[in-house]
């Protein structure tokens, strides 16, 4: 019993920590200018975590044929691997973008579909989705697939990644 408690402090830890890495950017950034590099900042450390998950997930694997297969590696690995589960739904229009629906996304599984309500509590909602953002992207960039990614929400905890490979501008190095 005690390898099932010591995984729920250790998510429980995790979770604490995600939720204090966005209020203390929040807090950093106050004015409206400032909250878009709060963002960026934000999609920076989460593609610095995304490069390295990918680096460590890799390692033994053999390389990927398709662009198709490091997609679905991300929403069935990764996916699982940091948020506990596979994507619920993905879609693609065939042209170098992809939809990967979650249902119930574990970051915004604590949030009250309540809180939807004003600009204020969808910048603090979207603030918290720049993360995973970064983490998406960062992984497909260490994969060697440039990306552009943006999240998107309506209902909590229901958000979609819409994934946008090879934007404008080519590929992104670490040190974005």
């Amino acid at each position: 019993m005690a390898a099932a408690d010591d995984k729920f402090v250790a998510e429980s830890a995790w979770d604490y920590l995600f939720m204090e890495v966005v209020s203390t950017q929040r807090r950093l950034f106050r004015t409206e200018t400032d909250t878009e590099a709060a963002y960026a900042k934000l999609e920076q450390l989460g593609f610095r975590v995304g490069y390295g998950i990918a680096e460590k997930a890799t390692r033994d694997r053999p390389r990927f044929a398709e662009t198709i297969d490091i997609i679905k590696f991300v929403c069935k690995d990764i996916w699982i691997s940091v948020f506990k589960k596979q994507v619920d739904n993905l879609k693609t229009n065939h042209r170098g973008v992809f939809v990967l629906t979650d249902n119930n996304f574990r970051w915004l599984s604590r949030m009250a579909s309540d809180a939807i309500v004003g600009e204020s509590a969808k910048a603090i909602i979207t603030d918290h989705l720049a993360l995973p953002c970064g983490i998406i992207r960062g992984v497909l960039a260490n994969l060697g697939i440039p990306s552009l990614v943006v999240a998107e929400f309506t209902t909590l905890p229901q958000c979609t990644f819409q994934i946008r490979l090879n934007p404008k501008g080519g590929a992104q190095s670490l040190d974005h």
